[in-house]
This record gives C-alpha cells, structure tokens and sequence, in this order.
C-alpha cells in the first residue's frame, strides 16, 4: 500500500474525530422557521395508499386544518373524512369543484402518476399551494409545463420526498465536498422486497401490505371509473389496474417513479450534482410471472461525467436485503442508516472490504450525530411554513424536474434498450 494514500487516510482520521463542523445545516434549507399561527387550510385529492397517510398527518397536525376532501372512490373518501379531524369537512368526487372551494388555501395530490400534471396545473392556477407525491409526473414535456406554471404564479410547492427532512444529507454533503472521503467516485442505492406468492409485490388492495380483496361488484358500484382513468386510455373497469396501478405503465413508471426517485432525490440532496449527463438501464420481471407490466427487476446505472462519478439503482422484488446509501471515496465510505426516505444518520468507515468472511465488522471512525445537529421541521411541516412565509420549500419545482428528468432517463433507457445521455440545452432526453 503507497505511502501516499496513508498519509491521507491518517489526515482523514484526524479531521473526523473533529467532525463538529459537520453538523453545522446549511441556511438555505432552514428558512421559512417562523410562520404565522393560522393553520393552513388543507385539501386532500386521493386518499388512497399513500394518501390515506397524508391525510392521517394532517387530521392530526396543529398547522393544519383539513376542511375538503376528494376521491373518486367512495369507501376512501369516506376514511378521509374520518381522517380528517373535522367535522365540517367537504367532501368531492371532482377535484376541480374542490380548488373551486374558497375555503381551500392548499392541495395535498397523491392520484396515480398520470394525473399529477393536470391536478398541479389546475391547482395553481386556482391560487392554491401543492404538495405533490413522487414521482412529479411522466414526461419531460409534462415537467416543463408544471415547472413553468409553478414559476410563473410563484406557486409554494413540495415534492413528497420526506428523506429531505434529515439535516444528515447536509452535514455529509458538506464532509463531502470538504474532501473527508477523498474523490466519491461511486455511489450506491437500491430497494429490495420479498414477498411470497400469496402477497405479490404493489398487488396491495388499499393500503401497503393489506391483501384482503374487495368484491369486485361492490367496488364497480362504488367507483367513478372513467374519473380514474382521466388521460389514461379509455378501457373497461380493470380491477387489477385500479388497485395495482404502479404495475401498468399507462398510470405510472413502474420502480422508477415510486422507489428510484426516492434513492436518487436522496443522492441529490447530499450532492447537488442535478441531473446526470448519461443512464443505462436493464429491466426484467424474473420473478413475478403475472400479467404485470413494469419490471420487477431494475436496475439503473448513471454517470456523472464532470464529477467522474457512477450512481448505481437496484431495484430487486426477489430479495429482502436492504441497500442503504452509500457514497465510496478513495480514502473512505460513508454509509447511511436506512433507505432515502428514512436516511437520517450516516457512519463513515475507512476504505476497507464492507463484509469479508470469518472477519468482524470493521468499526466506524465517525458518527454523525442527529441529536447534537440542528433539527428541521419535518418534510410536510416545511411545505406548510412556506406556503405561510412565501419561501422555496426543499422539494421544490426545480429538484422536481431534476427527480423527474432522472427517473425518466431509466424509463427511457429501458424502453429504447440502449445508454440515454440528458441534453441540458433542449431539456431533453436524447
């Protein structure tokens, strides 16, 4: 081993003992911390999986007040009322009567994939504040078209990635850059699943994990089909579609939108690097021998070209590893506690083998330290306080389009089976 490369490690083993400065957030991320005390008022359109969630969020924060509903689906609806923690709540079955309600300041969207621009654009040009869940949309054209009409009526809006709540992705963007890992030439994320035949991955009815199936004749009765598929192509009611959407590519973009986005909105939030220059991707359902569409097996690979460094996204619903952020330096490798939504502490090791046989876990020489860092409002208190203060939210409409450019340059790569490269002059895939 050269002598040079220990000099630096021992460098790196002094500097991160120190480490305080670490955990110092950057400002930008903390502004709108002093909003008035009226709640904002809420509306809800989807109270579906995720939605039912938000919703329950809401019902329950004192900076909020939920008072409209809509769902094109009566038995979600009527949970979202109970959700709600309002009595007087609206309830709607269009959600363009609900941005027409005075009493709406803000809108929550958590609809299928392919409904999410025409609700965003509606909204804001309503006058009303957004929370959109990820992915932001399904093409390039689309984000250009949300993006512009957020600018133009200068629309407080969220993308609903909730990894960007930690102050953990400052502090390591900030030891990064400071050369505490030496070059980050590699990065790697995935998510990993293992259901068993009986519970299919995404073949939820409802809610995540729940596999009781309702009465198909009961849910045609209770459904507003045709409101569902808005865009989409007009076909009979397809219960598997309906409750299993993210399995279809006419609703969504398959593990790009729902699972990718949210690792490589994570690699951005300690970068900054925006979107990549090239993708590669290889898509294949190995596993999961059903009518389904998407591919159970994704995997991504993006380049970086100035920085010279490599993302990696794999994407395996035949596993139940967990594959948490991990950022490879030369000298050293930072890895993170759990998936980008949840990454809220990290550890760094000396560069050395991560596992090795018969050998025990090497011992980390830093710890971040969550609870001796500076706390931020949690992802939807932040959207809450700018939609009050008038300031940029974290997740705003510019690391939207870069989220949505990034997840759409894997879609495109696997469709057109070949490397795709981003064109930052056009804004286009190429």
């Amino acid at each position: 081993m050269n002598s040079g490369r220990e000099t630096n490690r021992r460098t790196f083993l002094t500097a991160t003992t120190l480490g305080a400065s670490a955990l110092i957030a950057a400002p930008a991320v903390l502004r709108g911390a002093s909003p008035t005390a009226d709640p904002v008022r809420v509306g809800h359109i989807g109270t579906g999986t995720r939605g039912w969630d938000l919703i329950k969020y809401m019902g329950a924060t004192n900076s909020a007040k939920v008072v409209a509903v809509c769902d094109v689906y009566k038995p979600h609806l009527r949970r979202g009322v109970q959700a709600a923690g309002n009595p007087d709540v609206r309830t709607y079955l269009d959600y363009r009567d609900l941005l027409a309600d005075p009493k709406v300041e803000a809108v929550i969207i958590a609809t299928p994939d392919h409904w999410h621009e025409q609700m965003l654009i509606d909204a804001s040009n309503a006058g009303k504040a957004v929370y959109c869940e990820k992915g932001w949309t399904v093409s390039i054209a689309a984000a250009k078209r949300m993006r512009d009409v957020i600018r133009k009526n200068k629309t407080a809006m969220q993308l609903g990635h909730q990894g960007r709540q930690f102050a953990a992705s400052a502090a390591a963007g900030k030891m990064i850059r400071e050369g505490k890992l030496g070059p980050v030439t590699f990065v790697k994320t995935g998510r990993y699943f293992n259901n068993s035949p009986e519970t299919p991955v995404w073949r939820w009815y409802g809610y995540y994990s729940s596999y009781n199936r309702p009465d198909p004749k009961q849910v045609v009765k209770d459904l507003d089909w045709q409101k569902w598929l808005g865009s989409a192509s007009k076909i009979e009611f397809n219960e598997r579609h309906f409750w299993h959407w993210r399995c279809y590519w006419p609703y969504g973009t398959g593990q790009a939108g729902d699972l990718l986005s949210h690792e490589l909105d994570y690699v951005q939030s300690v970068l900054g690097y925006g979107i990549p220059d090239t993708c590669m991707c290889a898509g294949l359902n190995a596993f999961w021998k059903d009518d389904r569409e998407t591919p159970d097996t994704w995997i991504a690979t993006y380049q970086f070209e100035k920085q010279g460094c490599t993302t990696i996204f794999e994407g395996i619903q035949n596993s139940s590893r967990e594959q948490t952020p991990e950022f490879c330096g030369r000298d050293a490798r930072m890895v993170f506690n759990s998936i980008g939504q949840d990454a809220s502490r990290f550890e760094i090791y000396k560069d050395s083998p991560a596992w090795t046989m018969g050998r025990r876990t090497p011992e980390p020489v830093y710890k971040y330290a969550p609870d001796k860092a500076t706390r931020w409002p949690d992802h939807m208190e932040n959207f809450l306080q700018c939609v009050r203060t008038g300031e940029k939210t974290r997740c705003n409409e510019d690391e939207a389009f870069i989220e949505t450019a990034t997840l759409l340059m894997s879609v495109e790569s696997y469709h057109k089976k070949r490397q795709v490269r981003w064109e930052p002059g056009k804004e286009e895939i190429v």
